[in-house]
């Protein structure tokens, strides 16, 4: 008697056929003068609308704590936070700063009609590179915080647009990720604006504050950077933006 779950000869699927409607073959690209990229350094990344820092709690831990105090929106998405106190904001910070798996950089808007000039060049949020497989060239950039400040601003979209520059053109990685929940409907947009592709949704793929996570993946490649870049400089440029700071154009690329 043939196992209970055992297809019959016509169910089965004929030899040479597989799962995908199309065949699938990696990409003929040439890597005979591959090298593994370059880890990030403690660098300073300079802008026009952003500075980015190496992070410390030092110098930029009290100008942060300022900009998320009674914002607790800011850390829906993350995976720590809210902080109560400033102490434990200062002491997360720490933990980040001395993180050595991930290069976080602190986010310093330069002076925009929305800020006083207290507020100019004080650090409103932080971003940075993780999940580094230098190896292989490939890199994320993640855990962002963007406080109320700098949510939809130029200094927000030009801090991508420097990371991005930083690791295709100094760094040498061929790869460069964007990893959200994928309820966060907010981060994919916005992954999709700054010209990420999206890949996919992993199930279950983490557990955050007790919860499961689908994340959806987005990836941007060396190849495609030239495009994206001139897309970011073209929208960067201060005559995209009318006397109100308003955009003229959308960023696409």
């Amino acid at each position: 008697m043939p196992f209970p779950f055992q297809l019959s000869p016509a169910a089965r699927k004929p030899a040479g056929l597989h799962c995908y409607h199309d065949p699938v073959s990696e990409p003929t690209l040439n890597l005979e003068d591959w090298k593994p990229a370059r880890l990030p350094q403690p660098v300073v990344l300079d802008g026009q609308w952003v500075r980015l820092e190496p992070l410390t709690a030092a110098h930029h831990g009290q100008a942060i704590w300022s900009a998320v105090n009674g914002h607790d929106s800011v850390w829906a998405w993350l995976g720590d936070g809210p902080y109560a106190c400033e102490k434990d904001c200062l002491q997360a910070l720490r933990a980040k700063e001395n993180d050595t798996a991930s290069r976080f950089f602190a986010v310093l808007p330069k002076q925009t009609s929305r800020q006083t000039a207290r507020q100019a060049q004080s650090a409103a949020g932080y971003a940075s590179l993780m999940r580094i497989d230098a190896p292989n060239g490939v890199i994320e950039v993640g855990n962002i915080l963007f406080s109320s400040e700098l949510q939809r601003t130029r200094a927000a979209t030009e801090t991508i647009y420097l990371l991005a520059r930083y690791v295709f053109e100094e760094l040498g990685y061929r790869r460069y990720e964007w990893k959200c929940n994928a309820l966060n409907l907010p981060s994919r947009r916005a992954a999709e604006r700054f010209g990420f592709t999206f890949e996919g949704i992993f199930r279950q793929h983490m557990v955050i504050k007790k919860r499961s996570r689908d994340s959806a993946w987005y990836s941007m490649l060396d190849t495609e950077w030239p495009n994206r870049k001139r897309a970011f400089e073209r929208w960067l440029d201060p005559a995209n933006f009318d006397a109100e700071g308003r955009q003229i154009n959308r960023l696409t690329t």
